[in-house]
Parts: structure tokens; sequence; C-alpha cells
């Protein structure tokens, strides 16, 4: 289920619960750098690796790996572990907070990837063909 609504701006940020600290932790961070169109999908009965996932665009490599950095900074400060793939190249960086995971994106990559698709349970709910 996506928790954010299509919206023309691309660094509106969706709305976070708040029950549910790490994935401010993760939104902030992403909105501190201006991650772009940012979305949070509850995965929490779908899968037993994480209760959400957040998907974001970086404008550049650059971009994509400050963003990353950053989130893993914010991370530490607050006494967490995360697990993180990826920063090095900086095409898709993915970061594990135990209970979230974070894809930090190039737009090429998530265009061609189209990881939302695995996610998005409205959208195979609605009947629409998923496939590449």
């Amino acid at each position: 289920m996506v928790a954010e609504e299509q919206n023309t701006d691309l660094t509106a940020l969706p709305d976070v619960p708040d029950d549910a600290p790490l994935l401010r932790l993760a939104v902030d961070a992403v909105g501190e750098l201006k991650g772009e169109s940012v979305k949070i999908f509850d995965v929490a009965e779908l899968t037993t690796i994480a209760d959400h996932m957040v998907i974001c665009t970086g404008r550049s490599g650059r971009h994509v790996k400050r963003i990353g950095e950053t989130l893993v900074q914010n991370a530490k400060a607050q006494g967490l572990a995360p697990r993180v793939e990826g920063l090095d190249q900086a095409e898709w960086v993915l970061i594990d907070l135990n209970g979230v995971v974070v894809h930090i994106m190039q737009p090429v990559t998530r265009a061609y990837y189209q990881i939302e698709k695995l996610w998005d349970v409205d959208l195979v709910a609605g009947g629409v063909n998923a496939t590449h």
C-alpha cells in the first residue's frame, strides 16, 4: 500500500505516521537534501524484511551518495547500525535501518527497475499489468 499520493512537486514529502520513528528518520534525511519523488510503502503485511520501504530519486550520482551519507550519519547519531550497499557507485544506494529499507536511486536506474511495482499492492489489485 502506497502512503503517498501523486504530487507534481517532486520534492514534496509524504506524511509519516507518528508511531514510526525509523521512518521519520529516513524521510527527514531524504528531505534534508531534497530527494525527489519520495514514496513510502507499508510492506509489513507483504514481507518480513521490513515494515516500510522508502524509495526516492537523487538528481545525480553525487546527490544520491550525499543523501545516503546523510541518512547513515543521522542513523548512527541515533545509535543505529545501518547496513549499506551501493554507496561507492551511487547509482542505487540501499540502506537497511532494520525495519525500514531505503532505496535512493538515480533517475535512469529508478525508471529501469521500477521497484515500486513490486510493492504497490494497489497497482496489482487494480488489474494493471505490471510486467516489464
